[in-house]
């Protein structure tokens, strides 16, 4: 969990470094251990600060998925009430472990989102991590975290979302492949 915090703290400073991502992308982080817990709601980037993470005994990865869905569903809900347009909401599952909970419903939930572009939903599979759920959960192929790589994987990301928001509404951006820090299965 360590080398996990640190990559969040490379991920907050990465995104803060470009003035427009750090207005333009929103941050949410639902962790999911003993428990489901929202540790940090919607946030600009600028204000985002990098909670701490703790292991947990357990991986209700279908409860954390189906709140994530929940957060994303209700930022968009807030944008549409005020006319805002947005981007595609990105959700990135990062797990170590394969379902202690029920989590069939909660892929259908994120392949029916997927289908309809209602979001882009990317899992990473770090050390021993379940690829073969994970591949069932999302349509895109899981990637596995090469070692404990996690500030790699993190400013691939801020990297990625830094792309898209200097991008129109709407327009595909090409992103570079998450390479150095993942191995695809």
């Amino acid at each position: 969990m360590d080398q996990m915090n640190k990559g969040l703290v490379a991920f907050q400073q990465e995104l803060q470094r470009d003035d427009l991502a750090a207005l333009r992308v929103e941050v949410a982080v639902v962790s999911f251990g003993n428990g489901v817990k929202v540790e940090q709601e919607f946030i600009t980037a600028n204000a985002f600060t990098e909670p701490t993470l703790r292991a947990g005994g357990n991986t209700p990865m279908g409860a954390a998925i189906n709140q994530g869905l929940e957060l994303v569903r209700k930022r968009k809900e807030t944008y549409k009430q005020h006319g805002v347009p947005y981007y595609r909401p990105w959700i990135f599952l990062i797990t170590d472990g394969a379902p202690t909970d029920e989590w069939r419903s909660a892929a259908q939930r994120v392949q029916a989102e997927e289908a309809g572009k209602a979001v882009a939903f990317f899992a990473v599979g770090v050390q021993k991590a379940d690829l073969k759920v994970l591949s069932q959960i999302t349509p895109r192929q899981p990637l596995q975290l090469q070692g404990l790589k996690f500030s790699d994987m993190f400013v691939w990301l801020s990297q990625s979302l830094t792309t898209v928001s200097h991008s129109q509404v709407g327009e595909q951006v090409p992103l570079k492949a998450p390479t150095g820090w993942s191995v695809i299965e």
